[in-house]
């Protein structure tokens, strides 16, 4: 009988990638999102990779009411992938009570649907930005927590420690919770993708919608940091690898192959690559000139960070396969798609 996943966020971004590789490895897969910053097309989507429609049920998890009711109707969920929350640096700073409100308390009303209808899986949609700005590179697991550079990075801290305060008190529980780097690029297929409402929070997709002509310019937030060429360093993984992780999380929490009752991985390719750069593979893989400009820094950016990914290369099995021209040039195919170029 196959394993019934949910998958919360699942239209979205990484959620969508990850129900596709859960179809394809043969799990039964239910998504919840409120479509706030997805369409409901994007099952229709999955279904073209897979050939599987996955359930779609359409409600904000923050109403613990409705999420009792799915839990009742959906008495068979073998685990949890939880990705609904909202992810945007800077709007963070800008909107604090909503990330925190929306973060958190759908976390607490899914870990408290656990507790009541014996729901023994999650695993939790983290971040880099839990680490802040670290005073090692590359990170590692055991690299100290920093104060949180945003509002958002915070909500990924206190939801880990909710996490791990609840796996502590409920024997019946476990958790992992997967800490992404920079996740860019998307499905091969060019079906599914990145496609953030209005304006673009994040580098990849405002690279492709200045490409294609739907911005004017792409902005580098800072020039001026301490880096080989003066703009921000991140560790971009391709989504598909991503997306397989969270696969492999999935089956070791239901193998019971878990060490501990509450583990944490870093993914990402342990390489750190600078906004320059990403800008230069990105033109050098489409053969385009972008049309950018340097800007004052951003709240809430971080200097540099990579991962240090080797505890989840060697307990998971995983590592990334995709390079950054690869990732860069699934997004550019998947933008001219959804633009009809």
């Amino acid at each position: 009988m196959k394993k019934k996943i949910l998958v919360t966020g699942g239209t979205g971004y990484i959620g969508s990638h990850t129900a596709t590789e859960l179809i394809l490895e043969g799990y039964d897969v239910v998504i919840i999102d409120n479509l706030y910053n997805s369409g409901a097309e994007v099952a229709d989507r999955i279904e073209m990779i897979t050939g599987t429609k996955p359930p779609l049920e359409v409600f904000d998890l923050c109403d613990r009411e409705r999420l009792g009711t799915f839990f009742s109707e959906h008495n068979d969920v073998s685990a949890i992938i939880h990705f609904a929350a909202y992810k945007a640096v800077g709007e963070s700073v800008n909107k604090p009570l909503e990330y925190y409100r929306n973060n958190l308390l759908s976390l607490i009303n899914l870990l408290d649907c656990m507790k009541q209808f014996a729901v023994p899986f999650m695993v939790f949609s983290s971040s880099c930005t839990v680490y802040g700005q670290p005073e090692k590179l590359p990170v590692s697991e055991d690299s100290p927590i920093q104060p949180a550079m945003s509002p958002y990075g915070n909500t990924k801290q206190i939801g880990e420690e909710i996490i791990r305060d609840t796996v502590a008190s409920v024997s019946d529980i476990k958790a992992i919770s997967l800490r992404y780097f920079n996740p860019i690029g998307a499905h091969p297929s060019a079906l599914i993708g990145e496609l953030p409402r209005g304006v673009p929070e994040n580098l990849v997709p405002f690279i492709t919608q200045t490409a294609c002509g739907l911005r004017d310019e792409l902005k580098v937030f800072g020039n001026d940091y301490d880096t080989p060429d003066g703009s921000c360093i991140r560790d971009y993984l391709h989504v598909v690898d991503l997306a397989k992780a969270h696969v492999v999380a999935v089956r070791r929490l239901l193998a019971g192959t878990n060490k501990m009752n509450y583990e944490i991985f870093n993914l990402g390719t342990g390489r750190g690559v600078s906004v320059l750069e990403a800008i230069s593979s990105f033109e050098r893989v489409t053969g385009l000139k972008l049309n950018y400009t340097i800007t004052e820094r951003r709240p809430g950016d971080i200097e540099k960070i990579w991962a240090d990914p080797s505890l989840a290369n060697r307990e998971l099995g995983w590592r990334t396969l995709s390079t950054l021209d690869d990732a860069m040039r699934t997004a550019w195919e998947w933008e001219k798609k959804i633009r009809k170029m």
